[in-house]
């Protein structure tokens, strides 16, 4: 899979970011994208192949895997990252629309285009909100469907048409169990760099507005 155009997303994203911002993108691009291309991509590569039963019943291990492997953790993990990243795109196309607008009036609009402020704020504010809510979705997702972060050496299989109980046996557990970690570690660090992205806006847009207020006040 190519993810070049994520790395784009995440570059284009990097101009129109606060600080906090910009140590998510680095936080995604680095420790989340490449992880995930480099390392993580290969462990889970054959996990298919490598799960084996001590039976040979034909189907039984199709089964089995299908049960405790409902969706394939990597897969999921795509998708993960594409749809934390996507919001991001809010913000890109409201730039691209102040842009558009200048062109149409040709005229200058806007002291700064990427600024944060006005209808950009609000647009800025919902795509952390939308970031925010999607990690916690998938944190969930993840904890229902694989019964909590953890990779077990053995399971234990007896759906049809496995003849009795079977013992399944997963590959590589530990090593999994190490970049699981890393992973929802990743996640977890994610959602606490967007609410202090939001609550640090929200507070620099009150003041400002307590300030301008008094200002008012004042005269």
């Amino acid at each position: 899979m190519s993810w070049a155009f994520l790395r784009d997303l995440l570059s284009g994203v990097n101009k129109y970011s606060t600080g906090i911002g910009r140590i998510w993108v680095a936080v995604v691009f680095m420790f989340r994208l490449l992880v995930y291309v480099a390392a993580a991509e290969n462990i889970w590569k054959h996990e298919h192949d490598e799960f084996e039963c001590n039976i040979k019943q034909p189907g039984c291990e199709n089964v089995c895997f299908d049960h405790f492997f409902p969706v394939s953790h990597i897969r999921l993990w795509a998708l993960q990252l594409i749809m934390v990243s996507t919001p991001s795109l809010l913000v890109v196309f409201h730039v691209a629309y102040r842009e558009n607008r200048e062109k149409h009036h040709n005229q200058k609009l806007y002291k700064n285009l990427g600024k944060i402020d006005g209808g950009l704020l609000c647009t800025y504010l919902i795509s952390l909100i939308l970031k925010t809510g999607l990690e916690i979705v998938f944190l969930a997702l993840f904890y229902k469907l694989y019964n909590g972060f953890k990779i077990p050496r053995l399971v234990k299989c007896d759906i049809k048409p496995c003849p009795n109980i079977v013992d399944c046996y997963i590959s590589k557990p530990t090593e999994k169990m190490i970049f699981l970690y890393f992973l929802v570690g990743t996640s977890c660090l994610c959602i606490i760099l967007n609410l202090s992205e939001l609550s640090y806006l929200i507070f620099k847009y009150s003041i400002k507005c307590y300030l301008k207020r008094q200002k008012r006040n004042s005269k």
